[in-house]
């Protein structure tokens, strides 16, 4: 049985949206994009290219789906395209239909909880969500979100979509720590 891992880039006040690009998601007239961008680093490149991106299943929103095909299937010589081009990729939408252009992707429509929960059982790699803030803010109530990594960036930004939706309590266990050269730690957490 698969694990859910969530993968996320945040700011220090919690902020995920748009952290790879400029025009990446100008929602709410957000002006902030690509803030993660100038914290890359060797440290998080060995822990994604190394770790649990490197060795599973991937799922998306369709945003970012569709951002991420728009990318990553154009970059040549580069360690994450090989891995995105390679992993089988699950994406839940309402709206996109089979086939879907990126190869190795599966839809995943329908009732959502469901379909997660059989993917997890009949998985034997771990799945890891990238991005895709909505989908994690309904899979996070739900408790089908096994691990947290957050790359938490030593920044504020003031305004944006954040990670944790109101009204809901979340209890974790930090699990794990890295910090790297640019100051962005990555805390891996288990629900308690």
């Amino acid at each position: 049985m698969g694990k859910l891992i969530a993968y996320e880039s945040v700011t220090l006040d919690g902020v995920m949206q748009a952290p790879g690009g400029t025009d990446e998601d100008t929602r709410g007239g957000f002006t902030h994009g690509g803030w993660a961008a100038p914290y890359f680093d060797e440290v998080m490149l060995q822990h994604s290219t190394g770790g649990e991106v490197a060795e599973s299943r991937l799922i998306f929103g369709r945003r970012t789906y569709e951002q991420f095909f728009s990318f990553w299937p154009h970059q040549t010589d580069n360690p994450y395209a090989d891995i995105l081009a390679k992993s089988r990729k699950y994406v839940v939408s309402t709206t996109l239909s089979d086939p879907l252009p990126w190869d190795n992707s599966v839809l995943v429509s329908g009732d959502v909880t469901e379909a997660l929960l059989r993917i997890k059982f009949e998985e034997t790699m771990d799945i890891v969500l990238l991005g895709s803030g909505e989908l994690l803010r309904s899979l996070l109530p739900a408790g089908l979100v096994d691990e947290l990594t957050l790359l938490v960036h030593p920044l504020t930004l003031g305004s944006g979509c954040r990670l944790f939706p109101e009204g809901h309590r979340f209890e974790l266990d930090l699990v794990d720590t890295v910090t790297s050269t640019t100051g962005v730690i990555i805390a891996t957490y288990r629900p308690t």
